[in-house]
């Protein structure tokens, strides 16, 4: 795949077989459910029973995550009973990669059997009823980046050319995790996330129009990794840890330090929401 991800369908499934197989060779369990971790979220992964790990810069055409806190491997093993890959690590617009290339991680999770897709993220705040350390159920999200994944050819074997974006976050798992949220009686906000380019945080300007647009958080990752997910016929549900408030009559200065220490703190929350959601899943 080139700077611009410009690859034919036959090239894409040729690395994808080169990546799967790789990955094969090394673990041997199928996932049905897919989970993308984001920043300072890496220990969510400490309730799954491990099977084998497989470091990012070991499969054939992986990107390599070049953010602090995003360790850089994949995690196979057994989640309340359920078989699920974890993505220890993602990739993100601003660290240069394209829209395909950033899909790509979802592409192989799909060739590994998985049928379902569980994201989280580290985002800022943008509804004055939400505090920095709510989680965020994700029902709908508004794209703010330049580009789209499934811009270039087609595979209709894998997915339509046009998606239809009605419930792109499955409506069944949304009531899941509200049930599940109550019966551990955490709070949990719900609302729109809007995801840009980054790297830069938003301005006091930035903040008070997208919330005009109906956003209730805004961060840097996610909505390309769904649309290749919801492309691909997979069920999706999605979380946001806020971390920070966006409120524009009342911002501070906020740094990477203070989103991880926030995301850190409220991990253990959703490290129990998502194994929570995947047993009834």
């Amino acid at each position: 795949m080139d700077a611009k991800g410009g690859s034919t369908w036959d090239e894409i499934h040729k690395m994808l077989s080169e990546a799967t197989d790789y990955i094969k060779s090394q673990v041997r369990l199928e996932p049905k459910i897919g989970i993308i971790l984001g920043t300072g979220l890496g220990s969510l992964v400490d309730g799954i029973e491990m099977v084998g790990t497989v470091d990012y810069d070991r499969i054939p055409h992986f990107p390599v995550s070049t953010v602090e806190s995003h360790a850089g491997r994949l995690l196979f093993g057994n989640l309340k009973g359920k078989s699920v890959v974890c993505m220890q690590g993602r990739f993100h617009f601003y660290e240069g990669y394209s829209m395909q290339q950033i899909a790509f991680p979802v592409r192989v999770m799909k060739k590994l059997g998985i049928k379902s897709l569980i994201v989280s993220n580290a985002a800022g705040g943008l509804n004055p009823n939400f505090k920095p350390g709510d989680i965020m159920l994700i029902k709908d999200h508004i794209n703010f980046f330049p580009g789209n994944p499934l811009i270039g050819p087609n595979d209709n074997d894998w997915g339509d050319r046009f998606p239809d974006m009605y419930e792109v976050y499955n409506r069944e798992y949304q009531q899941i995790a509200k049930e599940v949220a109550l019966q551990q009686k955490l709070r949990l906000q719900v609302g729109v996330y809007l995801g840009l380019t980054g790297p830069c945080l938003e301005t006091a300007a930035e903040y008070r129009m997208f919330r005009g647009f109906g956003a209730d958080a805004v961060g840097m990752s996610t909505v390309p990794e769904v649309l290749a997910a919801h492309h691909q016929h997979n069920k999706i549900l999605a979380f946001s840890i806020i971390t920070d408030m966006g409120l524009p009559d009342s911002m501070h200065p906020c740094s990477l330090e203070d989103v991880i220490s926030t995301a850190s703190r409220t991990e253990p929350k959703l490290r129990k929401l998502i194994a929570g959601c995947v047993e009834r899943m």
